[in-house]
């Protein structure tokens, strides 16, 4: 099975094809900055998870945002736990370097 993954910045979101098909088979929403890429929600189609699409989304996605020179922001649960697995992509999450405090 050939995942195949493309930005589609009109649309805010990452969508991923699988055999050339037309449908999609899965999404990563995100919103962007200049300096920040935040991805805020994934969804594979139900017969497709388990197979990899997920991961071909979040793999493409971030190596796009290191490309780019981007931080990264996990707010969805999907990309935060991805990015818990792979350590080789933790250097791109963004840290608040505020000091403010309560």
């Amino acid at each position: 099975m050939a995942v195949e993954v493309s930005d589609r910045p009109e649309a805010k979101r990452y969508e991923a094809r699988v055999d050339g098909q037309l449908r999609v088979a899965g999404v990563a929403e995100y919103i962007r900055t200049t300096e920040l890429v935040a991805f805020v929600h994934t969804e594979v189609a139900p017969e497709y998870e388990g197979r990899g699409v997920g991961s071909a989304l979040a793999r493409t996605a971030l190596d796009e945002a290191r490309a780019s020179g981007l931080r990264v922001l996990a707010t969805c649960l999907f990309f935060a736990g991805w990015i818990a697995r792979h350590p080789e992509y933790q250097d791109l999450l963004y840290q608040s370097r505020s000091k403010v405090s309560d």
